[in-house]
């Protein structure tokens, strides 16, 4: 009996904890639901969805190129005498450039034009004794042998009369080789070469490069996905294109599409492209990467939202959706691309819902919400018709 008493002794102080224990898990288990209920709405920024027209763009990295480049050599061997310009004028069609040591070719045609009146004079004298040799045939006086070689011989001095005035015209066309002028209107690049030195005809290096900077190209290159797309809506009319600088989001440079591939690129995927800018204010230059936008068309009345309201979960993309009662409702959407800082919603969300565009760490489904700022539009005011290099396609 004594020993018996002693575990009673031993193990009910134990046995009272234990069920104090027990008893204060059950009463928090209990108590869980009363907390959840207590927690205080979290803070959101909302946004109403709205229903705009949305261009349907495709954006790409360009490469800016020279309208027309042509690069200056020489036409005949010569030293150079003079340089007309200087490293980036802006020249005029049929301005003279560089111009050579004319003496050598002029001394050329000099003396052709002296062969030409000497084989004319001898021309002349043959074609006289030709119609002498004639009449004396005529008369018996001399052989039908002797009137026939007189007049080869005439007929020969008038061929090389020919040949002489096919030599002046040579020799003039190598003089004029000695003036080099541009050939359209341009802006110079570097002078390679300086008053004195030598060149030989078509040598390297050439004299300068002329570069036609307006109106000016625009190569690009879009996905072959794109490609019919971009085929059906430039049949119609003619495709605006747009040439952001890099560093600038506004002010885009203006201009068309111009040209597109007769292939698709095996190895990228891609087709290449080409937009024509006027380029009146030389803000693109040869060279020069810009951020290119093509608006293809326009999807009319399309819900948009702010890019920041849309989620993604493992069951895909959705919103929360600020309901009257001020809670907020998990929903799934499904995106149709982006344009800005805006996503185009396919299905999941009408136009005049309000959506949670911040907070989004404190917010559960289904749970209660503070709106601290909103509803404000899904849309900026102040979008322009045409997006700015940071936004995406459709």
């Amino acid at each position: 009996m004594l020993a018996a008493s002693r575990y009673a002794l031993v193990f009910t102080p134990f046995a009272a904890a234990l069920g104090m224990m027990f008893s204060v898990g059950c009463n928090n288990g209990r108590a869980q639901p009363g907390a959840a209920s207590g927690r205080p709405p979290a803070p959101v920024v909302v946004a109403t969805s709205e229903q705009r027209d949305i261009p349907v763009q495709v954006t790409a990295i360009g490469n800016v190129e020279a309208y027309q480049m042509v690069q200056i050599r020489s036409q005949v061997n010569g030293q150079v005498q003079q340089i007309l310009f200087k490293e980036g004028d802006d020249v005029r069609k049929g301005q003279l450039l560089v111009r050579l040591d004319r003496r050598p070719f002029q001394a050329d045609l000099d003396k052709a034009l002296s062969q030409q009146k000497h084989d004319e004079a001898q021309a002349e004298n043959s074609r006289l004794q030709a119609d002498r040799y004639s009449a004396l045939e005529k008369q018996g006086v001399v052989s039908h042998e002797q009137a026939d070689q007189v007049r080869t011989q005439a007929r020969a001095d008038t061929s090389a009369v020919e040949a002489d005035k096919a030599g002046v015209e040579a020799a003039r066309v190598q003089l004029q080789y000695t003036d080099i002028a541009a050939p359209m209107d341009s802006r110079a690049g570097a002078l390679l070469i300086n008053v004195g030195n030598l060149v030989k005809a078509n040598d390297t290096p050439y004299l300068t490069q002329l570069n036609q900077v307006s109106p000016i190209y625009v190569t690009f290159s879009v996905p072959e996905g794109v490609l019919e797309q971009l085929r059906q809506s430039s049949a119609n009319r003619r495709l605006r294109v747009l040439a952001y600088p890099k560093g600038q989001a506004t002010k885009p440079a203006e201009g068309y599409l111009s040209f597109i591939d007769n292939g698709i690129d095996t190895t990228t995927g891609t087709v290449k492209l080409k937009a024509t800018f006027a380029n009146k204010d030389r803000r693109l230059w040869p060279g020069q990467f810009v951020d290119t936008v093509v608006q293809l068309a326009v999807e009319k009345n399309a819900v948009v939202v702010q890019t920041k309201a849309v989620q993604s979960g493992q069951q895909g993309d959705y919103v929360y959706v600020v309901t009257p009662q001020d809670t907020a409702e998990s929903r799934p959407v499904k995106t149709a691309g982006t344009y800005q800082d805006l996503t185009v919603i396919a299905t999941g969300l009408k136009a005049g819902e309000r959506v949670i565009v911040g907070g989004h760490l404190r917010v559960a489904p289904d749970t209660k919400v503070a709106i601290v700022q909103g509803p404000t539009s899904g849309t900026k005011p102040d979008v322009p018709a045409v997006g700015g290099p940071g936004g995406g396609s459709l």
